[in-house]
């Protein structure tokens, strides 16, 4: 109850007298109330992404050093998807393109990758020290090819674009 003495609010249990909040504080006040809540499971999440950037590193130093499988290109570990339960993970890894035929190589590395999935599963128990790891399938990454294909696309149409009208 605000009084013009006392030009504050009395608290009905104690009956102590609060001093008035200053605009900041209440704009503040309000602006905490209109602000959705933080996501409730970010520490899992957080610990999700440190497990998925592990195994990126540690599937990757695998296939430099330990895998002699001739199917295997030299390729590396683009990104790894972790399923929300971590059950399963998605590995995305892409074949240099020095490789003349990139798709047939692309397609030989995933199936030699899939051949010695047990293997890096189990080296990946061992180096990590954890009681489970996830299931891995293994998927060719196209993106940097894409990518490479619409830059030359789009330097072509600069060069157009550029090119004088006769």
């Amino acid at each position: 109850m605000i009084s013009p003495r006392n030009n504050g609010t009395t608290c009905p249990i104690s009956g102590m007298v609060a001093v008035r909040c200053s605009a900041i504080l209440i704009g503040l006040l309000r602006a905490t109330e209109e602000v959705p809540s933080m996501p409730e499971h970010r520490g899992r999440k957080h610990h999700q992404d440190r497990v998925a950037e592990t195994l990126r590193e540690e599937i990757g130093a695998m296939i430099e050093g330990e895998l002699s499988d001739p199917r295997i290109a030299f390729c590396y570990v683009t990104e790894v998807v972790l399923n929300p339960g971590g059950k399963s993970a998605r590995v995305y890894v892409a074949v240099d393109n020095a490789v003349p035929d990139v798709a047939k190589a692309e397609g030989e590395t995933v199936a030699g990758l899939e051949a010695a999935k047990g293997y890096i599963r189990f080296g990946l128990k061992e180096r990590m020290g954890v009681r489970h790891v996830p299931e891995l399938s293994f998927l060719a990454d196209r993106s940097g090819r894409f990518q490479a294909r619409i830059e030359e696309l789009m330097d072509r149409s600069r060069k157009r674009q550029k090119a004088p009208v006769k």
